[in-house]
């Protein structure tokens, strides 16, 4: 079975045809990372105008790419939600829009939910639940448990900034390039992550996230070093080297503190790392070493592409969630946009 998936959440054109929920038949992102470079981040405006020029060609090309017409194309899966809503509008209105033309089954797939599915994508194997699934991007932070395909219980979330956007916004204090997370992690090679104490958010409820004032006691840091009107360029190199290097020790100290206490009370058979920050490499060996002990499986998106906003991680989620309910997805006819689509 092939599944288009159609993916404009935040500020990236993306779409896939997917076979069988593994097999990735073409993957096309049209990146506006060097729009949104010359604003430190995304301007949702911006973002919106430029889904509205590239998803026609960017659905196009992925066809190309995986040989295929709409005849081979069983369904379509879209984004709802959540995101940014003028960004989710023309995802949702071009998959409701193909599926009427194209007399092909839509299905809603969420966000957060697509990203856990970037571990589906090119990797055939048998997949153990429970599953134990940190999802850590640019816009949300998430601790599921996914029980079964479609069977998910939300058991944390970020109360304030995700770690992505910390990521993004400590960068930009520190006067490196958007996206934060590859840059901070490029930099803090060369830096001492025991230079700085910062702050670990203690919340009431044990899963629960927040890096709002770990930003806010970078920002302190910075100033402390340059001065309360500080420009960037001020700051000295090893400045910028330790305080990413700690920064970025914190946050995943803080993700993966959360997720041993969740494995602890779940006993999951295996763990999973999703979004865009789940390609950090000291994230990646940090929870590997935590874990080593529990012999647990910790698996990853096989490549970058699928950490990132894709078409592949959504039409392969479609996929799982259609075999679920096949006749319920016949049914539905348009995508809702919403910035708050919940599971």
């Amino acid at each position: 079975m092939r599944i288009l998936g159609i993916e404009t959440s935040c500020d990236e054109t993306a779409v896939a045809v997917v076979e069988d929920g593994h097999k990735v038949l073409s993957n096309v992102i049209a990146s506006q990372i060097n729009i949104h470079k010359k604003t430190g981040g995304v301007v949702p405006e911006v973002a919106a105008r430029e889904h509205i020029l590239k998803i026609i060609p960017v659905i196009e090309q992925t066809l190309k790419e995986a040989n295929t017409g709409w005849n081979n194309i069983d369904a379509i899966a879209g984004v709802p939600g959540p995101g940014l809503i003028s960004a989710l509008i023309t995802g949702s209105l071009t998959a409701s829009t193909l599926a009427l033309i194209k007399k092909k089954p839509l299905i809603p797939v969420n966000h957060i939910l697509g990203h856990i599915y970037g571990n589906w994508c090119n990797r055939n194997e048998d997949f153990k639940f429970p599953i134990l699934v940190l999802t850590v991007s640019g816009g949300h932070n998430d601790l599921i448990l996914m029980k079964d395909h479609g069977s998910f219980e939300l058991l944390g979330q970020s109360h304030d900034d995700s770690a992505g956007e910390a990521f993004d916004k400590v960068a930009k204090l520190l006067g490196l390039e958007y996206p934060g997370g590859p840059a901070i992690q490029k930099v803090a090679k060369n830096g001492d992550p025991e230079s700085f104490l910062l702050p670990k958010a203690k919340l009431d409820s044990p899963y629960d996230f927040s890096f709002s004032g770990l930003k806010t006691a970078v920002l302190y840091e910075v100033q402390a070093h340059a001065g309360k009107d500080f420009n960037p360029t001020d700051l000295s190199k090893e400045f910028v080297a330790n305080m990413s290097a700690t920064f970025q020790k914190t946050v995943t100290e803080t993700l993966v503190a959360n997720l041993l206490k969740a494995y602890d009370t779940y006993r999951p058979k295996e763990i999973h790392l999703a979004g865009g920050v789940s390609a950090n490499l000291f994230l990646r060996k940090y929870t590997q070493e935590t874990f080593k002990p529990y012999k647990v499986p910790i698996k990853y998106p096989k490549s970058i592409e699928f950490c990132t906003d894709n078409g592949a991680m959504i039409a392969s989620c479609g996929y799982f969630m259609y075999l679920k309910n096949k006749e319920r997805y016949k049914k539905i006819r348009n995508l809702i946009p919403s910035a708050n689509f919940t599971f």
